[in-house]
């Protein structure tokens, strides 16, 4: 039997990996970082009409587009004459397990139950949990979701119970665990000990299955206005939404929409502390992942991740925690749509971005999911009280994560600040010096590779590489 300490399970990881995966990553190496991404895009992933034959037959997809004409108005009596671009909101809520994750998972447990595994295992905070196991359950596969629900003090997110019960109702095994390291090791030796199918946010078949998410939106978007979109928003947290709707829209052959991606600020909260997990009302979506997924991609649970949002990202901004807790509250008054809260952070910066275009300028939010009990505004704000955290009206700009939540008094006071874009480039290209170790030498076709998935100029790649001290042979 296999040593099954934490040590000798994660020597084991790439192993794992390659066994529950069933993708060789290495035949896509051309370089020491470089590897051809859209090779593997293509080889391990399904065409376009596959996949939608695939989420068809599993009920998923073809979800609705909805302007938000009340919202648009209100933008409109906030901006200057002549802006307020229209405000229209893709309803991922209407997938089978009411959110955008149901894409995902349908391919990646069409994938898996094809190859002959006996089941799927996910680490999720819920929603994926959720879309996997239900998925699961109409194709007759096992399921065992992996899930970080309490601090130390067993205290869990009133969110993340939701999503727990949601996985559960669909007949998944749910192993929750405290805040951690323990989370990959466990996800680990569950993959070891099965056999089963790594459905991870992550591969190949996980973005392809959004892909469909970025047409359906244009060719819609085509039908209602008879143009393109100016502007998709997505709430960015691991990049996959980001990655496969920006793939769909250049299939669809819009090239000139603008894909922003919007993060919950928690500024200064650490994702994997103790006392941290806590004090903040957003499990996803926010900065503790959109920044670091950003700059290091390979950081997740695959030798290489499919989600790289500096290929697509055209621009990136912050929104409040009391802003997106206001504006949810907004939809379902305004609108008669009770959906949340992840999909609500998108909503939020477009919210703001709107008063900034002219009126025939379309924004589209990306997306919605369903609420519930323990994913209400309300549930969050209590918990976040329970927790020590100050609850109040007042500007959002004063907000402080981890130590209050800021409700705006009014709707004007709805902004969002944008994140620097080249300062994410240039750290991302930092990040894959600092893992070269000591050999600090890269070849031609290295640079070529960062400078595609930066987006920065290769001349740019080059400097910070000098700076860097790494030699380009």
């Amino acid at each position: 039997m296999k040593p099954r300490d934490y040590k000798s399970v994660m020597a084991r990881r790439g192993e794992i990996m390659r066994a529950s995966v069933g993708i060789d990553y290495s035949k896509y190496s051309i370089g020491r970082l470089a590897f051809d991404y859209e090779r593997m895009m293509k080889e391990t992933g399904y065409s376009l009409e596959e996949v939608k034959r695939i989420q068809k037959e599993a009920n998923v997809g073809n979800t609705p587009l909805i302007e938000l004409k009340n919202l648009t108005s209100l933008v409109r009596k906030l901006s200057e004459p002549g802006y307020g671009a229209r405000i229209f909101v893709k309803d991922e809520a209407n997938n089978p397990a009411r959110s955008f994750k149901d894409r995902r998972a349908s391919l990646s447990v069409f994938h898996a139950k094809r190859a002959g595994y006996p089941g799927v295992v996910a680490a999720t905070s819920g929603n994926y949990g959720a879309a996997v196991a239900s998925q699961a359950a109409r194709s007759n596969l096992g399921c065992i979701i992996v899930q970080e629900m309490f601090d130390s003090r067993g205290y869990e997110q009133p969110e993340i119970a939701e999503k727990g019960r949601a996985c559960e109702a669909y007949g998944a095994e749910v192993l929750q665990l405290s805040v951690g390291p323990e989370l990959f090791y466990m996800f680990l030796l569950v993959l070891e000990d099965t056999g089963y199918f790594n459905a991870s946010l992550y591969t190949p078949f996980s973005i392809a299955g959004i892909e469909t998410l970025g047409t359906e939106i244009v060719e819609q978007v085509r039908d209602l206005t008879g143009k393109d979109p100016d502007y998709i928003v997505s709430t960015h947290a691991g990049g996959g939404i980001t990655t496969g709707t920006a793939r769909g829209v250049l299939k669809a052959g819009s090239l000139g929409t603008k894909i922003i991606g919007a993060s919950v600020n928690l500024q200064g909260l650490h994702m994997a502390s103790d006392r941290d997990f806590n004090r903040k009302s957003f499990t996803t979506g926010h900065t503790g992942f959109g920044i670091p997924f950003a700059v290091w991609p390979d950081r997740s649970d695959v030798p290489r991740n499919a989600a790289r949002v500096l290929r697509y990202l055209d621009g990136y901004v912050t929104v409040t925690q009391g802003s997106v807790f206001y504006i949810t509250e907004a939809l379902a008054q305004l609108e008669g749509l009770e959906r949340g809260p992840a999909g609500n952070t998108s909503l939020t910066a477009a919210f703001a971005l709107a008063r900034t275009l002219p009126e025939d300028h379309v924004v589209v939010v990306n997306e919605t999911e369903y609420t519930g009990a323990g994913k209400h505004p309300y549930a969050q704000l209590a918990f976040a009280k329970k927790m020590g955290v100050e609850v109040k009206r007042g500007n959002p700009k004063d907000e402080v994560p981890g130590k209050n939540i800021v409700i705006p008094e009014r709707p004007e006071q709805i902004a969002c600040t944008e994140i620097s874009l080249n300062k994410l480039r240039e750290s991302y290209v930092r990040h894959a010096c600092s893992s070269l170790g000591e050999e600090r030498k890269l070849s031609q076709v290295d640079v070529e590779f960062l400078a595609e998935d930066s987006r920065l100029d290769k001349d740019e790649v080059l400097r910070l590489l000098a700076e860097n001290e790494v030699v380009v042979e």
